[in-house]
């Protein structure tokens, strides 16, 4: 069997300075499959807790970190026919993308437009999709919706941000831990129309006082335990949230079932990594009509993707440390070279 290089970690898991660039099998496209050779790949908070062994990999996935990337097609399976080689694309993965090949379903794959590079493209497929889910699909955000979306810097955060401005919400709150953070997420094109310092702030009071006491539509949350009581009070009658993680803890020692009742409130979790591949196909098929809006920085699109810094591969360990530091306000990526 043929050989790539790719971002291994010594002893299967363990802390950022096991990750390391060894050997290991390329892989070869099954039916349906393409082989695409990466010219960059994201970092998420996802593959620090699989480094840490904390993440179980989906059934069937590549062992190797990395869901999302951009790159070139180089072969293809059995079966396969929406692609040709040396299609330029970026697409999500079960696993696998920290590496010089990766393996995708045909129909996880998304044309790379011309006016994004290689970095913004391989920033786009996890926190977009993400956040489409979560707020369109769930949130089933609209014209009008008041909005608190936490975690608001992060990749996803921003992304969901920016979805819920373009879908016509009348206010998008977004929390974060910094004053710098908060004054960026203010200053960007489509960003948040209020920021709120969970750290310092109540949020669900921020809220009440910039909805005129209605409450919030639709609350994206990753932080669980620690912000549950708040986003109940924060949420409007008929209200939606969407928890995508929990990164306070998952055990909320006290519960008051009766606002989530008389409130008629639907709570929602999604973790989109585990589903199915149809599912994935259905839903990356469903976004593909987002993907023009979509520019870098720069780009004038209603929707941008940000980058906070770009590392080469050989800088794997301080991509890691950038990421579990939360030093960055947007994307971090990593250039294969």
């Amino acid at each position: 069997m043929s050989k790539m290089r790719a971002v291994l970690i010594k002893d299967g898991q363990g802390p950022i300075e096991n990750l390391y660039i060894g050997e290991t099998d390329k892989p070869v496209p099954t039916r349906g499959e393409v082989l695409v050779k990466i010219v960059a790949f994201g970092i998420n908070r996802m593959d620090h807790h699989q480094r840490q062994g904390g993440y179980p990999v989906p059934q069937g996935a590549s062992f190797i970190l990395g869901v999302e990337f951009s790159g070139r097609v180089t072969e293809l399976g059995e079966g396969a026919t929406r692609w040709a080689v040396g299609d330029e694309v970026f697409g999500l993965v079960g696993g696998g993308a920290y590496a010089e090949f990766v393996n995708c379903d045909e129909g996880l794959l998304l044309k790379k437009p011309g006016h994004l590079s290689w970095v913004e493209a391989a920033s786009i497929p996890e926190c977009y999709i993400t956040a489409y889910q979560a707020l369109v699909k769930y949130g089933e955000v609209k014209k009008g919706d008041h909005v608190l979306v936490h975690a608001g810097a992060s990749g996803v955060g921003i992304a969901a941000i920016q979805i819920a401005r373009e879908s016509g919400a009348a206010t998008v709150t977004a929390t974060a831990s910094t004053t710098e953070k908060l004054n960026w997420l203010r200053s960007i094109p489509n960003g948040a129309t209020h920021t709120v310092n969970y750290r310092t702030e109540d949020f669900a009071a921020e809220v009440k006082k910039t909805t005129n006491g209605k409450g919030v539509d639709v609350v994206i949350d990753f932080v669980g335990q620690s912000h549950w009581a708040k986003n109940v009070e924060s949420l409007a009658i008929d209200g939606r949230m969407t928890m995508l993680a929990t990164l306070s803890g998952s055990e909320v020692p006290a519960v008051n079932l009766g606002p989530i009742l008389y409130k008629r409130l639907r709570i929602q979790g999604s973790t989109l990594r585990s589903r199915s591949l149809q599912y994935q196909t259905e839903l990356i098929a469903s976004f593909r009509d987002m993907i023009d809006k979509v520019t870098g920085a720069n780009g004038g699109g209603p929707m941008r993707t940000y980058i906070h810094k770009v590392y080469p591969w050989t800088e794997i360990q301080s991509a890691h440390h950038e990421m579990v530091d939360n030093k960055n306000s947007g994307k971090i990526i990593v250039e294969v070279q």
